[in-house]
């Protein structure tokens, strides 16, 4: 009897010590998260992983993502991807040749034509799978939204950091984009930046369509950042203090309600944040026009505006940096 239990206990410490052996074989692969520990997406991250929309090409934090890791699903967790999966396949979006076995579901699309790729724990929309373009020997390529996954590097591997989940996103219209830009991009903490179109009722309006100034879009910048270096109130400051937010549909020259100043909120944390530094430019005498509106929307412009004062070495001229906090 001694022996048999002995034996037992002795089995007992070897699984254990074979599932710490494969655990640190896996490496960051991870286990999805049960149906109710769900993470809150934001509105953006809902259109594109409920509602299956379409991250727009060349925007995703992702696409030019070369550091090794692996790549989880946004919504639960589950383990997706492979570093060493990934290519640039110059299509805009991340790709992958290859997936983590069982975790990613394929599905006849409803236009009829692609297939559709999803998380086979919690159907999350990842994108699409194309098969015998020649990119590479497995000649398949997993088109992903960046939107839908959540990076986590080597590096983080052992205290289980995920860096995807530090990142925020944040709109700010404070006139014609190129100025708005240019402050935003130089900040420590922000990640990217992509000028574009927001709040309109047309989609994919070109810039002669907004600048026609009736499809209710503003010129905008989204900004990529990562609040732990540097906070969404500091962005909301050096937004009102790189533009005159007194100034209705127009900024300088710049006449039209394109031109508006608006910080559009990604969350309710953004909105109260938001709301709190605009009282105090009130408080402090400004008669302040600015617009506090949801997320709308976002439409990429085109390529030529893109960090356009950054390409031409000039400075803004009507984006003018004012102390006012």
């Amino acid at each position: 009897m001694i022996n048999s239990n002995l034996s037992v206990k002795v089995m007992k410490i070897l699984n254990i010590f074979l599932v710490l052996v494969l655990h640190s074989l896996i490496g960051c692969s991870q286990s999805p998260n049960s149906k109710n520990d769900m993470k809150t997406l934001t509105e953006e991250e809902k259109k594109v992983i409920i509602n299956k929309g379409t991250e727009a090409p060349f925007t995703g934090i992702y696409y030019k993502n070369y550091e090794k890791g692996i790549y989880n699903c946004k919504q639960c967790g589950a383990s997706l991807f492979k570093s060493e999966a990934k290519f640039d396949s110059g299509t805009g979006w991340p790709s992958f040749d290859d997936a983590f076995e069982g975790a990613v579901k394929q599905l006849p699309d409803k236009d009829g034509r692609r297939i559709e790729i999803v998380c086979a724990n919690c159907n999350g929309h990842l994108g699409h799978v194309f098969n015998n373009e020649g990119f590479t020997d497995k000649n398949t390529r997993h088109c992903v939204h960046s939107i839908s996954l959540e990076f986590i590097p080597d590096s983080n591997c052992n205290t289980a950091a995920n860096t995807a989940s530090k990142i925020e996103t944040a709109y700010f219209g404070s006139g014609c984009f190129w100025g708005t830009e240019y402050w935003f991009q130089k900040q420590n903490g922000v990640i990217e930046t992509m000028v574009g179109y927001m709040g309109g009722h047309l989609s994919n309006p070109s810039y002669q369509d907004v600048c026609r100034g009736n499809t209710g879009h503003a010129e905008v910048v989204k900004v990529t950042f990562n609040p732990e270096v540097i906070s969404f109130e500091s962005l909301v400051k050096l937004f009102y203090e790189t533009h005159d937010p007194e100034q209705i549909n127009r900024q300088g020259p710049d006449v039209g309600e394109q031109y508006r100043s608006v910080i559009f909120f990604t969350n309710q944390k953004q909105k109260d944040a938001a709301d709190i530094q605009t009282e105090i430019l009130i408080r402090k005498g400004f008669d302040v026009a600015t617009i506090i509106d949801t997320a709308k929307d976002f439409y990429p412009a085109e390529e030529y505006h893109r960090n356009y004062y950054e390409k031409n070495g000039k400075m803004p001229y009507c984006h003018i940096y004012t102390k006012r906090f």
